[in-house]
């Protein structure tokens, strides 16, 4: 570029020939009429392809491998080494390894797929999951999870929160977050086929939804659109965005006590973003959320509950296995089938309409949880099993329980541990404040059978009795209750 600078400015400025400009910098005139009449370098065009004889009758059978790859797995496509080698063993193919490797990235590149952009109008949002580690206090090695992400493709806004794992309940606990957060209900929301909301897929965009989506689209009354398969750019927005929540949100990786501490700090992330101003966009997130709620749909009056409604039987040893774990309830209930609800956080169990226990989400697999109480039913009836039953040998009671005990079996050799199961069971029905309580004022006035604990509990529940106040009911002032005489029910025991 220097040299084509140096000749024209010579010629056109300075005045120089032609005649000495080609003797001068040693250039012909067909070269010289070139630079004087472009100003700079038009480059190398090649006007037509180059002949490739050699290659040239290889290529359908070259695209007929590639595409026969695209219906096998992944790993176990051909590359173009070793097309080279079919090509040299099965078709007498007799040029170099070179030109079959351009061939065949050649033909990859004309094969790769157009994408348009598209427009995103207020009130549609995309959802999505994704998935990374986090350290939780108490465990020895990082824990994957699953992350939910809802955006708004509109003004840009994305709504993050973090999951054990990607299941019915923790899909629909995402979407009540994400919509309390955003101020409103999108009117369409776009998914991939995930089996969580899609029981069948009917065709192209025809989709059999599961109940417990339906549920949750009928209580939000928002519109659903799913992708074709394998075609996830049609929510390409969330896609990306998936990737930037987790390298902004979880990087480093996050050490926290629990993963309701990280959604909390989740929650702030997503509301310190709707500072930020998107690419191509006027202003921040936050102005733009706000203008497009008035496309968003209302929320509902009731809050949504995101739960999984299942079937399971009791054991012989009144357990529930549900989710790989095993939870206890009343030994009443053993060898029937029960109803599971279970939540993000709590599993319940219900049978007929009663709701007979409830425990703690675990996420984990092989773990039994107990509650001693669910127990106590049994055990009176095989007291012996007091000090081995599982369910109690971590039971931790207050002090006045054991002396308690060691009063009534002293007191009654044959019954005093049948006696002090007895007084657990009290645990049924009140709180083990309560009952603690109780204990004390009974070990103290030393009254130590369980009828009288029972009546000593019973007694100091009850309110009493509260004088009847005329304050703000004048129209009650003006009438006059005389005292009953009592004498006058004496008669009745004279006429007798």
């Amino acid at each position: 570029m220097e040299f084509w600078t140096e000749v024209r400015r010579q010629v056109l400025v300075e005045g120089l020939s032609k005649r000495g400009a080609v003797k001068k910098y040693k250039i012909g005139w067909h070269t010289l009429d070139k630079i004087l009449s472009l100003e700079e370098p038009p480059g190398y065009q090649q006007k037509q392809a180059r002949p490739k004889p050699k290659i040239e009758a290889f290529l359908p059978i070259i695209a007929e491998i590639l595409t026969a790859d695209q219906k096998a797995p992944r790993k176990q496509r051909h590359s173009a080494k070793r097309i080279f080698e079919r090509l040299r063993d099965e078709h007498e193919f007799t040029g170099g390894y070179t030109i079959v490797k351009d061939a065949v990235r050649e033909w990859k590149h004309s094969q790769k797929e157009v994408f348009l952009p598209l427009t995103h109008r207020p009130g549609e949002a995309q959802m999505d999951w994704g998935f990374a580690k986090v350290s939780i206090r108490g465990h020895t090695e990082p824990v994957k999870v699953a992350i939910f992400v809802l955006t708004l493709p509109y003004s840009g806004a994305v709504f993050c929160q973090v999951f054990h794992r990607e299941c019915t309940e923790s899909f629909q606990e995402g979407h009540a977050r994400a919509f309390e957060f955003f101020g409103g209900v999108p009117w369409r929301i776009s998914y991939d086929n995930s089996k969580v909301a899609i029981a069948k897929i009917l065709g192209s965009r025809d989709r059999k939804l599961t109940r417990e989506f339906l549920r949750l689209q009928s209580h939000y009354l928002f519109a659903e659109h799913f992708c074709l398969v394998r075609r996830p750019n049609e929510k390409g927005h969330v896609e990306r965005l998936v990737e930037y929540a987790r390298g902004n949100f979880l990087v480093p990786v996050p050490v926290v006590d629990s993963l309701e501490e990280l959604n909390e700090k989740l929650l702030a992330q997503c509301h310190a973003d709707l500072e930020k101003q998107s690419r191509g966009k006027s202003t921040n997130k936050r102005l733009l959320l706000e203008e497009e709620r008035s496309a968003f749909l209302g929320l509902p009056a009731r809050a949504f509950e995101a739960r999984r409604i299942t079937q399971a039987a009791v054991s012989s040893q009144s357990l529930v296995r549900f989710d790989r774990n095993s939870y206890s309830v009343p030994t009443k209930y053993a060898h029937r089938k029960v109803t599971v609800v279970a939540a993000v956080d709590e599993v319940r169990f219900v049978f007929g309409d009663r709701l007979i226990a409830r425990h703690r989400r675990c996420w984990e697999k092989e773990q039994f949880f107990y509650q001693p109480i669910h127990y106590l039913r049994l055990l009176e009836r095989k007291p012996g099993g007091l000090d081995f039953a599982k369910p109690v040998d971590q039971w931790q009671l207050p002090k006045c329980f054991g002396i308690l005990r060691r009063r009534l079996e002293a007191s009654d050799e044959k019954h005093g541990t049948r006696f002090y199961i007895r007084v657990l069971r009290l645990l049924e029905r009140r709180s083990l404040s309560q009952l603690t309580d109780a204990v004390e004022y009974a070990l103290d006035i030393d009254v130590i059978d369980p009828s009288s604990i029972r009546v000593i509990l019973e007694h100091r529940q009850e309110r009493p009795a509260e004088l009847f106040s005329l304050d703000g009911r004048p129209q009650l002032k003006t009438f006059n209750v005389e005292t009953t005489d009592v004498s006058a029910y004496a008669a009745l025991l004279s006429a007798r």
